[in-house]
């Protein structure tokens, strides 16, 4: 069965998450709650904060369920760089 994948973008980048391999550590919006907002729908809004503080948050994802692509890169590889 294949892994279901989403994808949020903004000018700047793409946030990846895959719902699968999420373990629900809260880190992302416990950090970032204005990007990150389970209560919300969509979930993730890629234009609430800067590019730098998303990346940084997202490298924090323990379970790596959150990734992310800078747009300029213009293919779409989940990246934790």
């Amino acid at each position: 069965m294949p892994v279901k994948t989403l994808y949020y973008k903004n000018s700047d980048l793409t946030i990846v998450w895959k719902p699968e391999q999420c373990k629900h550590s809260a880190l992302c919006w416990k950090g970032l709650h204005n990007v990150f907002d389970p209560a919300r729908h969509p979930w993730i809004n890629p234009d609430a904060a800067e590019t730098s503080a998303i990346v940084e948050q997202i490298k924090k994802c323990p379970s790596g369920a959150l990734s992310y692509v800078m747009n300029s890169h213009g293919n779409l590889q989940d990246e934790q760089s």
